[in-house]
């Protein structure tokens, strides 16, 4: 028995593949060869591949530049503590029960410093690990989808097994209802349907041919001769030879792609990425520097051989590698991306991966489904001939002419669909039900008047289904199918109200009409009726056509504008037909000329410049396989653009995966499509898209004003601590002040900045580009500008406190602050003070930097006025209350102390106020 992978089996008939893979369709295999089999190929199952564990993805966090110079921080910290701690023993400054009795040299800041700094490094480690877990689901529901048993042939004998026990060979029994357990080569389909919608985007479902034996590979939506694994029965029933299993599947393959699919940092990780390890070889390399400079002074000072001396520059250096390093940046980010999840729901958007809210910013290409996502996900019927006359949906009402009700009433009599008790049945005869209600000719009412007596059910060979009813004292029959199928059992037409011999010109007539609906890419059926006690297809009268299609959704073509006027291209993805796909992309305003359209086929054999190539001018693909659509994705990818996809199937999964961010169908969509996917609509809407995109877009541009005005903050302090180290003086902040700063006084109003409404005209602007940084527009020249602006208030707030005490030059302050450890905790204490306030005024600025702050008053922001109230409360505790002035080594403010502070907190402000000012008169002139 060959492999059963290596053979495209469409191309065989039923026999060669029987004989290909030693099996009888008759009698099945037999139990021992089955089990033979089930060694050799193993369990009809999806292989699983092993997931990293939490612990490990949890340590994994920790590879970081940043986080390397922490853990260094904290091991210095916990060596110098231990070392003063022996020291203080040493000199009997802890008394029998433990207490420090007198310790000039231990700083009780030293362990809350430690355990703050370990304990942000753990928070933020544990938020990426919990985020990376989430986004491991893709495969968990594809391997609920397989039915859990399958009727076989074995031994002669019908019976029930396992799914996963199916082996190649096996002959399988479909019914209506079944979901298929493996990929089968038909035998035998007796008016067999199988919905494929999940696995080839396929909207109706398709109709099975055994008979049929191809003479080439096709593509996976035309293959009518083979079933596949996990799709259901939809009518008829049966049987086929099982040629693949397992991994070996279509659903397989897609499995394999979902696996072989890595996992990419978003834009905005990438950048984050990058700033990260530049902040830690800038802080490694300034405290370094600062080191060297601190040691040049223990030697210009006479202090190079005390050991107190030096344990000051390593805590001053520890202190400046605080400051460098924003460490409430990755919890700020965080924050600022789940209130954007909030913002998303709002929009009909569920997001499963937080990354993947800012993404959607970046976006330049959407490639969308048509089924339920640019269309209404329901077959209607918008056109009608009937009685020499078309009619459009405007006539479709309870006072249409009698002939367009026969016709709408004939339709809804020869279907078996249900609508007034929710949708039950095909989608086509859904829409013809529907049809006749809008005529208000109701099925229920209809079928009470004309009871059914018989039916002839639709087959794939006659094209054709026919129902017998009563109709008083006697029968009337109806026969609604394919227009050429109807014609050639046609012998009258219906013209007035009676019954006439059909003519050529009749018939030339009809076809015109078939012909103008089919240039729309509409769908006809026709009806014809015969009256008498015999259901027979013979000798019948013509009625009228109807034509379908799945609509465009009315605010499709509104998004698709929005879309093009952010610079944002929309691309359909179908699994549809050439002609319906470019119909609705016309309609749409997605593709102009028929040569934007390629099928699927075409694309097969392409290499990815070529492809590359081909997408720069198509905008419809159509009858596309699960390989095309990851093809086409890479492709978009490949030309620099930030691709977003939307799907709903089985078969959409592995390209949503592959896409920079995937949009799966809340309402429609698979449970495998969600699990792939960054984010849901829960509206099947692609109007919705645009809505995400536009509020991906501002959280972006909030995220950008958080990153600079944090970074401001440590540069800031970078630049106070190390200017102030340079010319010998005490520092000015130390470590556990950083840490306040940066964590508490900084992250409130970083928070509200993230909080911030979106900018009227965003979605006027084009797509960023993925390459830019968060400092690109003026961002860098922001952060340094605001950030030694900041620099200037502490040092002056620091100086100040000197200049209050009667020190004047450099030389008379340096002399005071070694002298008097009082005054230099009261001139950090106003440095402290002061950078915490600055910050506070910082934000409301920061809000929007080419306007006045003013303005941003109106933009209502109760968090902005809650961060700045709960700043200044905050900081007042701090240093006021005496319990945690030991622990920050705060000192009391005198009035003149807190006005000048308070003062030269209002600098940034004034800055933006006059750089405001400055820009507007440059615009005037």
């Amino acid at each position: 028995m060959t492999n059963e992978i290596k053979r495209n089996y469409e191309t065989l008939s039923a026999a060669e593949t029987a004989e290909l893979l030693g099996t009888d369709t008759s009698r099945g295999l037999s139990a021992e060869e089955a089990r033979l089999r089930l060694e050799k190929f193993g369990p009809n199952k999806l292989a699983e591949k092993k997931k990293k564990g939490f612990l490990r993805i949890f340590f994994e966090q920790m590879n970081n530049p940043m986080i390397f110079v922490l853990f260094a921080a904290i091991a210095v910290t916990i060596g110098i503590s231990v070392y003063e701690t022996v020291l203080a023993a040493k000199a009997g400054w802890i008394n029998a029960a433990g207490e420090i009795i007198a310790n000039p040299f231990l700083d009780v800041g030293d362990w809350p410093d430690v355990v703050i700094i370990l304990a942000v490094i753990l928070l933020n480690s544990l938020i990426g690990a919990v985020q990376e877990v989430k986004a491991q689901t893709s495969l968990e529901a594809l391997k609920n989808l397989s039915s859990p048993e399958s009727t076989v042939i074995r031994d002669g004998q019908r019976m029930k097994v396992k799914s996963t026990d199916l082996v190649p060979g096996d002959i399988v029994v479909l019914e209506e209802g079944d979901t298929i357990g493996a990929d089968l080569r038909l035998c035998e389909a007796v008016n067999l349907k199988a919905n494929e919608s999940s696995l080839t985007g396929e909207s109706v479902p398709v109709e099975k041919d055994a008979a049929i034996t191809f003479s080439e590979r096709v593509g996976i939506g035309d293959r009518c001769n083979m079933a596949y694994m996990s799709t259901p029965v939809a009518y008829g029933r049966g049987t086929g030879i099982v040629v693949g299993t397992g991994m070996n599947t279509e659903i397989g393959k897609i499995a394999s792609a979902l696996e072989e699919e890595e996992e990419e940092l978003t834009p905005l990780q990438k950048v984050l990425e990058k700033l990260s390890g530049f902040l830690g070889l800038l802080t490694l390399g300034v405290v370094v520097l600062v080191l060297l400079v601190d040691i040049v002074w223990l030697f210009v000072d006479g202090h190079g051989g005390e050991v107190e001396a030096w344990i000051e520059a390593a805590l001053s250096a520890i202190a400046l590698a605080v400051a460098a390093i924003p460490e409430g940046l990755a919890a700020v980010v965080t924050i600022v991306l789940s209130i954007g999840v909030q913002r998303m729901v709002k929009v009909n958007t569920v997001v499963r991966k937080l990354p993947s809210v800012e993404t959607l910013g970046a976006v330049s290409v959407v490639c969308s489904d048509k089924t339920g996502t640019l269309t209404q996900n329901r077959m209607t019927v918008l056109e009608a001939y009937t009685d020499g006359k078309n009619y459009t949906r405007d006539d479709f009402t309870a006072e249409a002419p009698s002939a367009l009700k026969l016709l709408g009433m004939g339709m809804s009599l020869c279907s078996n669909a249900t609508v007034d008790e929710g949708l039950y049945g095909d989608p086509t005869e859904i829409a013809l039900v529907v049809f006749a209600n809008e005529m208000d000719l109701h099925k229920a009412g209809l079928e009470a008047r004309f009871p059914r007596q018989e039916e002839i059910p639709f087959d794939s060979v006659r094209k054709m289904m026919s129902t017998k009813h009563q109709n008083g004292e006697g029968s009337l029959c109806y026969t609604k199918g394919a227009l050429d199928s109807i014609l050639k059992h046609s012998t009258k037409i219906l013209e007035g109200g009676a019954e006439r011999a059909i003519t050529e010109a009749d018939i030339e007539r009809i076809y015109a009409e078939n012909s103008a609906y089919s240039a729309k890419a509409l769908r006809v059926l026709a009806l014809a009726m015969r009256r008498g006690e015999t259901l027979a297809e013979e000798e019948l009268t013509f009625v009228g056509l109807v034509a379908m299609i799945d609509p465009p959704r009315p605010e499709a073509a509104a998004a698709v504008r929005s879309f093009e006027g952010a610079g944002i291209t929309t691309v359909m993805i179908i699994g549809d037909h050439k002609e319906t796909a470019f119909a609705i992309a016309k309609e749409l305003g997605i593709a102009e000329t028929p040569d934007q359209c390629v099928m699927g086929g075409e694309i097969d054999g392409l290499s990815l410049p070529e492809l590359q190539k081909l997408c720069e001018r198509v905008r419809v693909f159509a009858r596309v396989s699960p390989e095309n659509k990851v093809q086409i994705v890479k492709a978009f990818k490949a030309n620099g653009h930030i691709c977003a996809m939307t799907g709903d199937g089985v078969n959409d999964a592995p390209s949503l995966k592959g896409a920079d961010i995937g949009i799966a169908m809340g309402i429609t969509g698979t449970d495998v499509a969600k699990s792939a996917a960054d984010m849901v609509l829960t509206d099947d809407n692609f109007a919705s898209i645009e809505k995400a995109v536009e509020e991906g877009r501002s959280i972006y541009a909030n995220i950008k004003k958080t990153v600079i005005f944090l970074l401001s903050s440590n540069i800031a302090e970078v630049l106070a601590m190390f200017f102030i180290i340079c010319i010998g003086f005490p520092a000015p902040l130390i470590a556990i002040h950083l840490l306040w700063v940066n964590l508490i006084t900084d992250s409130l109003p970083a928070i509200a900045l993230g909080m911030d409404p979106k900018d009227e005209g965003i979605m006027r602007e084009k797509p960023r580009d993925p390459a830019e940084g968060i400092f690109a527009g003026g961002g860098l020249r922001n952060t340094v500008m605001y950030g030694a602006v900041i620099t200037i208030s502490v040092l002056l707030a620091y100086f100040s406190c000197a200049w209050l005490h009667g020190a004047v030059s450099f030389g008379e302050m340096r002399a005071l602050f070694a002298e008097n450890e009082a005054v230099l905790h009261q001139a950090q204490t106003m440095a402290f003070t002061a950078l915490a306030f600055c910050e506070l005024f910082h934000m409301v600025g920061m809000s929007n930097l080419k306007r006045s702050a003013f303005h941003v008053f109106k933009n209502r922001n109760w968090m902005m006025a809650l961060a700045f109230a709960a700043g200044v409360i905050l900081q007042i505790f701090v240093v006021e209350t005496p319990v945690v002035q030991d622990v920050f080594s705060t000192y009391n403010l005198s009035g003149a102390e807190w006005l000048i502070t308070a003062l030269l907190s209002l600098v940034p402000l004034a800055f933006h106020e006059a750089a405001v000012l400055i820009h507007r008169l440059r615009g005037e002139k």
